[in-house]
C-alpha cells in the first residue's frame, strides 16, 4: 500500500497529494472503484453533486477499515443550487447522499456567472464552514477575477481552485497566480482524458526512460508543477499505477518537455461562459 504524502491548505488543513476522481461512474462503479483504491493507499476522493455518485462514495467509505478521519471527501455543488439557500439545501442533499457527518473540502462546481449568484453561495459556503459542517471550502473551475470578487466582499479565500490542467493545457498563469495567493491548485482531467497525450513520442520517450508509464510521467509532472491531481480509474492496476509517482523524479530538462506539449487545448468549459446546471 502506497502512503501518499500531503500538502497544506491555506486554512491549515492538510490534503493528499493525489486523488481518486469519480466521473463519469456511476454509483455501483464508483462503489466498487473507492472501495479498491482506500485498500491501494488512497486517502483522497473526489466526487460532485452533478456526478450522481455519491452514495457510491459513501457506502464505500462507510464499509471500509480506514478510519473515516483518515479519508478526505472532496464533493461539489451543483449549478442548479447556487444562491444562498439553494447551497445550504444542496449541502444538506448531498450530506444525505454520502451519508457523512462533515465534509472535508467542499467545493463550488462552476460559477456561472450569467447567473450571478456565485457569491451568495460562497456566503453560504462560510456558514457551513463555521457551523463546522465542511472542514474546508474551495471553488472549482474559477478564474482570478471571480475569486478575487469572493475575497473582497467576504474577506475568505477559498483553499482550491479545482481546474482542467494537463499538458496540452497548463494553465501556467492561473498557476502563478494560485501559488503567489496561496490557493491550491487541483487538476481535474490530469492526463488529458479524450486526447492523445499519453501516445505523444515526448511523454513516451520518457516512460521508457524512467521505467514508467506515461500516466505515471504525466501526474509526476504534475505533482512537481506543485498542483494535486484526481485522476479516474476503476481498473485496480492503474489506480496502482497512478498512487506510485512519489519514488521517482523528473529533471530541470524533462520538466521543459512536458511544459512545451501546451496546446492551450481546453477540453471543458470555458469559466466565464460556461453554463452547467
Amino acid at each position: 500500500m502506497t502512503t501518499v504524502p500531503t500538502i497544506t491548505l491555506l486554512d491549515g488543513h492538510t490534503m493528499p497529494r493525489v486523488g481518486l476522481g469519480t466521473w463519469p461512474m456511476n454509483n455501483r462503479q464508483t462503489r466498487e472503484a473507492v472501495t479498491e483504491a482506500l485498500a491501494r493507499g488512497y486517502r483522497l476522493i473526489d466526487t460532485a453533486a452533478r456526478y450522481g455518485n455519491e452514495t457510491g462514495v459513501g457506502k464505500a467509505v462507510a464499509d471500509s477499515p480506514v478510519p473515516r478521519e483518515q479519508v478526505f471527501i472532496t464533493t461539489k455543488l451543483r449549478g442548479l443550487q447556487h444562491g444562498y439557500q439553494g447551497a445550504l439545501a444542496g449541502f444538506d442533499e448531498t450530506r444525505y447522499w454520502l451519508g457523512l457527518d462533515y465534509l472535508d473540502l467542499y467545493l463550488i462546481h462552476w460559477p456561472l456567472p450569467r447567473c450571478d449568484r456565485y457569491l451568495d453561495t460562497w456566503r453560504a459556503f462560510i456558514e457551513l464552514r463555521e457551523r463546522g459542517l465542511v472542514r474546508s471550502i474551495g471553488v472549482s473551475n474559477f478564474t482570478p477575477t471571480q475569486i478575487e470578487r469572493l475575497v473582497s466582499e467576504t474577506g475568505v479565500w477559498p483553499v482550491v481552485n479545482q481546474i482542467e490542467l494537463h499538458p496540452e493545457f497548463s494553465q501556467e498563469r492561473l498557476r502563478a497566480w494560485h501559488t503567489e495567493h496561496r490557493v491550491v491548485t487541483q487538476a481535474w482531467s490530469p492526463l488529458g482524458a479524450g486526447t492523445d497525450i499519453l501516445n505523444q513520442p515526448e511523454i513516451t520517450d520518457l516512460a521508457a526512460a524512467h521505467n514508467r508509464t506515461p500516466a505515471q510521467i504525466v501526474l509526476r509532472w504534475h505533482v512537481q508543477l506543485g498542483d494535486v491531481p484526481i485522476p479516474k480509474s476503476a481498473q485496480p492496476a492503474r489506480m496502482a499505477q497512478n498512487l506510485s509517482v512519489f519514488d521517482f523524479a523528473l529533471s530541470d530538462q524533462e520538466m521543459a518537455v512536458l511544459d512545451a506539449l501546451d496546446r492551450g487545448n481546453r477540453l471543458g468549459g470555458d469559466p466565464d461562459h460556461h453554463v452547467e446546471l
